[in-house]
């Protein structure tokens, strides 16, 4: 088994930042320091499965390009899923400064207007605004210890 230290190689914890007048946000260094040589200083942004953008090292894209192409181009419902989550990647590579620039259509999706909040989620990140994310959590994100056993006994039987 791989031991790695916490936050070495993935993406971890909690960064606020301000979206500049020119639509860039900077991305944390431990983020940047993150990526593998292979990703070429390069991550791909796009829509997230809820009301946020989520970004992956480019090594972590082509391997979900790859899962994608596994679906089926004749079922609606695959086509649209492959559609939704390709439509909007864009990759970008971080400037001298540590800043990206976020299209304005992933900024407008993701409801973002000056302030965000970045999390890290191991293998990917999400961008939200900070009172969408609140909203999120107040709602949607609640865990009752019945998640957390499902949740458990998902990954123990994995």
């Amino acid at each position: 088994m791989l031991k790695r230290e916490m936050g070495t190689k993935t993406f971890t914890s909690e960064f606020r930042y301000s979206i500049d007048a020119k639509g860039r946000v900077n991305v944390p260094a431990i983020f940047r320091r993150a990526l593998p040589e292979t990703s070429e200083d390069t991550f791909v942004i796009t829509r997230g499965l809820d009301e946020n953008i989520v970004g992956y090292s480019l090594d972590k894209w082509q391997m979900i390009e790859e899962e994608l192409l596994k679906l089926s181009s004749k079922l609606r419902s695959h086509r649209a899923y492959r559609r939704q989550v390709t439509r909007f990647a864009t990759p970008l590579k971080f400037d001298s400064q540590g800043r990206v620039a976020i299209p304005a259509n992933l900024l407008q999706y993701a409801g973002i207007e000056k302030d965000v909040v970045i999390i890290g989620m191991i293998d990917e990140f999400e961008i939200w605004d900070p009172k969408v994310l609140e909203r999120y959590e107040e709602t949607e994100f609640h865990l009752d210890a019945e998640d957390i056993e499902a949740i458990d006994n998902y990954t123990n039987s994995s």
